[in-house]
């Protein structure tokens, strides 16, 4: 007996102890079978969300307006308008919508409100379930009502035998004051049926004060992956105590507006900085330090901030002076050691053999003799800072979702999911990197990086967790970063310098070869996707002029567009994208105004769509990679049939 022959007979004695006979293994290919023939599931993409909650719970309930095309296709030629987004909003917000309506109703009213909502509730479960096996539909519902709500969408709409059965469930629950509850538990039940898989490609955090609030509820989530965005990455290196990243994460919040993300989310003491900020730079009037959103901040809160903001972004060059001679061979390091290129007498900044006059010449912490070395109070609040963010217990938890969920891409029913790009050379070439004397490209490279990130997290050896924590700074900012894209971060030239000639940040080639199919194809190819496939990422946000579609449709930037600040430049809230078995479908999204709105005048975000690909026949499981695993699995049942049949293993 060969190697081969004896794993298939190990193999097959295994899989005989989970279906001892042959009636089992039947029932059981019978089942596998049965769902290769369902619908496919409906896939959500979204990404750069950048920590606007309501906005991304709101596409979240939505499904990207998923949710209202099914409430649509339902009620479309029967109901008005109006009330199709009355019950669009009750789906969205069942809590909120009841207690605004029950404010304008008697009893009566109520009783009768409820009793049509109800029945339109339980026909858009009916319609959303259809895709799925009963079991999986029962796994899905709300625990408190899974009985009830089980009987309901299930009814056979011909059979009028059951009819005063079904009439008395929803009058005794209304007579019970029970439906509210259930009109919540059918609303929770409908978008987790709309949409069976969500990926989100990065960016959760950074600029919006809500990333803790959106990784809870992306806990809560049935079916998702991540695929890290930049600012992930240094909120994940922040969290394991890599000094610069925690730096450059107080920063980018306070630049922003946000320190509250820090102290009050995650109850991290930023007093020793803040104490520390004032002291220092008390009397300076941190000019070039603005908040860029000042919309929530009081008055007093600004000054402070400004001084915040300065404080540790002085400490941040200076690491960063500090890393480069840790890493002179790490391509950008050398260009980043910024405050080695300052005349701090003449207040000139030199770069690329030019001279800039500095905006802001107040450095009392810097020696310009060694411009790299942090002050004994700068090294006491560092320390301090470091404490706070390793020892946070939700940042802990919310970072190690984050890495058990999410990768640096992923390869799912012919698309290629990233959130950057691909580092290549100006003529298309994968670029090659060196990492630690390895030089890397293309797949391989993402690879090596993924490995160095659960690196840091998860190695054994404390020497080992401390190399690899470098390498999360890297993939924030170095020019060879695939979550970077870019030959430089001109972070300090944009505080400093008020020549914008300077604060220019050259793209990586790949943004330039969107349209060379050869390109876009030797990138699918790398990753062992060929016909129809598909390149999906965000990280770059596209303007209402620009367009999101590359290549034929090959290749889509997907840039949520989520954050604020961004839409005051692009013009639009971004784009997400719907995969279900009719097709792809792009859709475009105007700002989010408020949660209050969405619910007291039923309005949802304005949305747009164009279908990248519409298949003339519907797509099964069977089309997709779930359904070719199930087919393995069928395949391996049929060979155990055959060994019970032919005598190779007994029943039991």
């Amino acid at each position: 007996m060969t190697n081969m022959e004896t794993m298939r007979s190990r193999y097959l004695h295994r899989l005989s102890q989970i279906f001892p006979n042959i009636a089992s293994a039947s029932t059981e290919i019978i089942n596998l079978s049965s769902i290769l023939n369902l619908p496919k599931g409906t896939e959500h993409f979204i990404t750069d969300i950048h920590g606007e909650y309501e906005a991304f719970l709101h596409v979240l309930k939505n499904g990207s307006g998923s949710v209202r095309i099914k409430v649509t296709e339902l009620f479309g030629k029967t109901l008005s308008d109006d009330e199709i987004r009355e019950l669009c909003t009750l789906i969205y917000y069942p809590t909120e919508k009841i207690d605004l309506v029950a404010k304008s109703k008697t009893k009566e009213e109520m009783e009768k409100w409820y009793r049509i909502m109800l029945y339109r509730l339980i026909t858009v479960c009916k319609y959303t379930a259809s895709k799925y096996t009963r079991s999986k539909v029962r796994k899905a519902m709300p625990s408190d009502f899974a009985y009830v709500i089980d009987e309901l969408i299930t009814e056979r709409s011909d059979s009028s035998n059951k009819e005063a059965y079904y009439e008395e469930i929803i009058n005794t629950i209304i007579r019970t004051g029970q439906a509210d509850r259930l009109i919540a538990a059918l609303s929770h039940l409908i978008p987790r049926l709309t949409v069976d898989h969500l990926h989100v490609l990065g960016d959760i955090y950074d600029r919006g004060s809500g990333a803790p609030d959106i990784m809870d509820k992306l806990m809560e989530h049935h079916n998702l992956d991540i695929q890290w965005g930049n600012h992930d990455m240094v909120w994940m290196g922040a969290s394991i105590g890599q000094p610069l990243c925690i730096a450059n994460v107080i920063r980018v919040s306070a630049r922003y507006g946000n320190l509250d993300t820090i102290e009050d989310n995650y109850g991290i003491n930023l007093l020793p900085l803040a104490s520390f900020a004032e002291k220092v730079y008390g009397d300076d009037p941190c000019d070039c330090f603005v908040i860029k959103d000042m919309e929530n901040s009081y008055d007093t809160d600004i000054t402070m901030n400004m001084k915040i903001h300065k404080a540790i972004s002085v400490i941040q060059f200076k690491l960063q002076g500090q890393f480069a001679l840790e890493h002179p061979d790490w391509s950008s390091s050398e260009d980043r050691a910024v405050f080695n290129r300052v005349d701090f007498d003449k207040g000139i900044f030199s770069e690329d053999g030019k001279e800039y006059k500095m905006l802001d010449r107040n450095f009392p912490t810097v020696d310009p003799a060694d411009p790299n070395r942090l002050t004994p109070e700068e090294e006491d609040v560092m320390n301090r800072l470091i404490a706070g963010f390793t020892r946070c217990k939700r940042l802990k938890e919310h970072m190690n979702f984050l890495l058990s969920h999410g990768s640096l891409y992923k390869v799912i029913n012919g698309n290629l999911l990233y959130h950057g790009c691909m580092p290549l050379n100006k003529d298309g070439s994968f670029r090659e990197v060196t990492l630690w004397g390895e030089s890397l490209s293309g797949r391989a490279l993402y690879d090596k990086l993924d490995y160095y990130v659960r690196r840091a997290f998860l190695a054994r050896k404390a020497e080992n967790r401390e190399r690899a924590k470098d390498i999360l700074w890297w993939i924030w900012t170095d020019m060879d970063s695939p979550l970077f894209g870019k030959y430089r971060m001109a972070t300090f030239e944009r505080y400093f310098l008020a020549d914008t000639n300077s604060h220019k940040e050259e793209k990586n080639p790949y943004y330039s070869l969107l349209n060379n199919e050869h390109i876009v194809e030797q990138i699918l190819h790398e990753f062992d996707l060929y016909e129809n496939a598909h390149i999906v990422n965000g990280h770059v946000p596209v303007k209402r002029e620009e367009e999101p579609i590359h290549c034929h449709g090959k290749l889509l930037i997907i840039d949520g567009g989520f954050s604020r600040a961004y839409q005051r430049e692009t013009g639009i809230a971004g784009y997400t994208l719907t995969y279900n078995s009719w097709g792809l479908r792009l859709v475009s999204h105007e700002p989010f105004t408020s949660t209050e709105d969405a619910i007291s005048k039923d309005s949802d975000i304005h949305s747009s769509d164009m279908w990248i690909e519409k298949y003339p026949e519907q797509l099964t499981v069977r089309d997709t990679d779930t359904g070719r695993a199930i087919q393995e699995e069928i395949d391996e049942l049929y060979e155990l049939l055959g060994a019970y049949r032919h005598g190779e293993i007994v029943e039991k």
